[in-house]
C-alpha cells in the first residue's frame, strides 16, 4: 500500500519475492519463453485463489485492505518463512500519516559502557543503523570496523578488508542486508536509514541487489568465521542483545566455544590488544554516528 509520501512498498515486496520464485518450485510447467523472472502475476493470483484482476491492484497499491486470508494465501505461494510472512502482513497494515520525528540523540547509557570494558571478550554497541557507537578493546583488536565512530554496514560493502577478515563475507552480507529490513520495519522514516541505503545503492552492487530481495531476517545469535592477520582462523559465536531504555540499540558480542583453538586465539589476542593499549589508550566512546 502506498504510504505517506506515495512510496508503494507492498507493491515492491509482492513483486520482489514472486521474482525469486520459480514455476517448477510450484509445480507449474516451464515450456516456452518466459519474458519476466520468476512468477507471472497472473500465477500468483492463479496459485493463490484470487483474481489476476484483485492481485495487479495489489501490487499497484490501489487496493488498501487485503484480508489476512489472502495474505496468508500470498506467503505460501511466494515461499516465504514466519519472518517475512510477518513483514508481509505488517506492510498491509494501515499506516496513521504521523508527523516526522525529531532527529533522536543516540547516547550509550553510562552502565553499559562500564560494562563494556568488564568483558574479556569483544563487544560494542551499535544503533539501528548499524554506526558503532561504544566498543571495547577486544572488539576493536578483533576487527577495525568494530571501533567507535565506523559504520559497519558501509565497511562490509566498500572496504576491500570486509572480504579478507570475513571468510563467510557473500553469506554474511546476504544476512546483514535481509536484517537491516527487520530493523527498518515497514515504514523507512529514518532520514539516517534512507541516506544509507541511498548511499549503498550507488557504491555497492551487491549491495543494490540485496536490497531488492526485500529478504526479511529477525536479529539472532549465529556463528561467524574470521580470518585475523595477528591470531589467524577464528570462529566465533555472535550474540546481540538490546539495550534497555533505548531506541534499539543493540549489545553485540563476540565468544569462541570453551576449549576450542578459536578461544586459544582470542585469548592471544586479548593480551596483544591489552600490550598496544598500555600505548595507545582506550578505545572512545562515539555517540555522534555521522564522523
Amino acid at each position: 500500500m502506498d504510504t505517506a509520501d506515495g512510496h508503494n512498498a507492498l507493491g515492491e515486496f509482492l513483486r520482489a519475492r514472486r521474482e525469486l520464485v520459480q514455476p517448477e518450485e510450484v509445480g507449474l510447467p516451464t515450456a516456452g519463453i518466459r519474458r519476466v523472472p520468476g512468477l507471472r502475476r497472473e500465477e500468483v493470483a492463479m496459485l493463490a485463489g484470487i483474481s489476476a484482476d484483485y492481485y495487479l491492484r495489489l501490487e499497484r497499491g490501489r487496493d488498501r485492505n487485503p484480508s489476512i486470508q489472502v495474505l496468508d494465501a500470498l506467503a505460501e505461494v511466494l515461499q516465504l518463512d514466519a519472518d517475512s510472512a510477518a513483514y508481509l502482513v505488517e506492510l498491509a497494515r494501515p499506516k496513521s500519516r504521523r508527523r516526522q520525528p525529531p532527529p533522536r540523540t543516540e547516547r550509550v547509557p553510562d552502565g553499559i559502557a562500564i560494562l563494556l570494558d568488564t568483558f574479556a571478550v569483544p563487544a560494542f554497541v551499535q544503533n539501528r543503523c548499524m554506526d558503532v557507537l561504544a566498543a571495547n578493546r577486544l572488539a576493536v583488536a578483533l576487527s577495525p570496523h568494530m571501533a567507535p565512530g565506523v559504520n559497519r554496514l558501509r565497511a562490509l560493502f566498500t572496504d576491500p578488508l570486509a572480504r579478507q577478515l570475513h571468510m563467510d563475507w557473500e553469506r554474511g552480507t546476504a544476512g546483514v542486508v535481509a536484517q537491516l529490513r527487520a530493523t527498518a520495519g515497514t515504514e523507512m522514516d529514518d532520514p539516517r536509514l534512507t541516506q544509507l541505503v541511498g548511499e549503498l545503492s550507488l557504491k555497492s552492487e551487491r549491495f543494490r541487489r540485496l536490497w531488492a530481495r526485500h529478504d526479511v531476517r529477525r536479529w539472532e545469535g549465529a556463528t561467524t568465521r574470521l580470518r585475523h592477520p595477528q591470531v589467524g582462523e577464528l570462529r566465533l559465536r555472535r550474540e546481540k542483545l538490546a539495550v534497555a531504555g533505548s531506541d534499539g540499540l543493540l549489545l553485540v558480542v563476540h565468544y569462541a566455544e570453551p576449549g576450542s583453538p578459536s578461544a586459544t586465539a582470542l585469548a592471544l589476542l586479548g593480551s596483544l590488544s591489552a600490550t598496544e593499549q598500555e600505548v595507545s589508550g582506550p578505545p572512545r566512546v562515539d555517540n555522534d554516528p555521522t564522523h
